[in-house]
């Protein structure tokens, strides 16, 4: 098990393109038995209008029809992954609620299947789905395999958004100086820029100043949104 981590790991933590990185991790899935998987992500940013980019080799059909009745919406291993960390086999009546989905996924192959949702420490969702045609899940193959989709999960989610996020979200990249660290983190503890002055031994402008510089980088309307930017993005420890 340890070597096979070792390669896999190896392997996946080498590519920069996310194309590359989803190809590696279909051909592990497929040596692992599954036909087909797929790899979402919700980054952090924006907070409003937040945007799911999805990667997979389902059939080209479905990948169609699935676009056109916007089956994101209703997606129930989607909904699944946005309110809980547990991993969910595909059963009758996991999509119970969503009966023409399911049934339109299995006229196209998708009939037996795996989801893990993942998130990270800067609030980066994630989940990995392995699926097939034929050949029911067992609970023996899953008490054999669970581990190595459970680790599958995390390195995909780590090598994806490790190129991801940097390119759908722009302000990860950023990096503040230490003062703009400690003016940005008083500002998110609600203090004034009066107050942070007193606090820092600092002159009113040159805060101001500072913050000025965070909200720029940022890509923020303001010292708030800026604050709350920068913590969701782990820029505050």
């Amino acid at each position: 098990m340890k070597a096979w981590q070792d390669d896999q790991l190896q392997s996946l933590l080498n590519e920069d393109n996310e194309h590359r990185i989803f190809d590696k991790l279909a051909d592990i899935a497929r040596r692992l038995g599954f036909d087909y998987c797929a790899y979402g992500v919700r980054p952090p940013l924006p907070l409003t209008r937040q945007r799911i980019v999805m990667f997979n080799n389902y059939p080209t059909e479905w990948q169609g029809q699935y676009a056109r009745e916007n089956y994101l919406a209703v997606d129930p291993t989607v909904l699944h992954g946005l309110r809980s960390p547990l991993p969910v086999v595909w059963t009758d009546d996991f999509f119970s609620g969503a009966r023409p989905f399911w049934e339109e996924a299995r006229l196209h192959g998708l009939r037996y299947g795996w989801a893990q949702p993942c998130r990270d420490a800067y609030g980066t969702l994630g989940m990995f789905t392995v699926a097939r045609s034929n050949d029911e899940l067992s609970d023996l193959e899953m008490q054999e395999k669970k581990f190595r989709l459970s680790w599958l999960t995390q390195i995909a989610h780590i090598s994806m958004t490790r190129v991801l996020v940097k390119k759908m979200v722009p302000e990860a990249n950023v990096r503040l100086s230490v003062r703009e660290t400690s003016v940005i983190r008083w500002t998110a503890e609600g203090k004034t820029t009066s107050e942070i002055s007193e606090i820092m031994g600092l002159s009113v402008r040159t805060v101001t100043f500072h913050i000025g510089n965070v909200v720029k980088k940022l890509n923020a309307s303001n010292k708030t949104a800026a604050a709350v930017r920068a913590a969701i993005l782990g820029l505050l420890s």
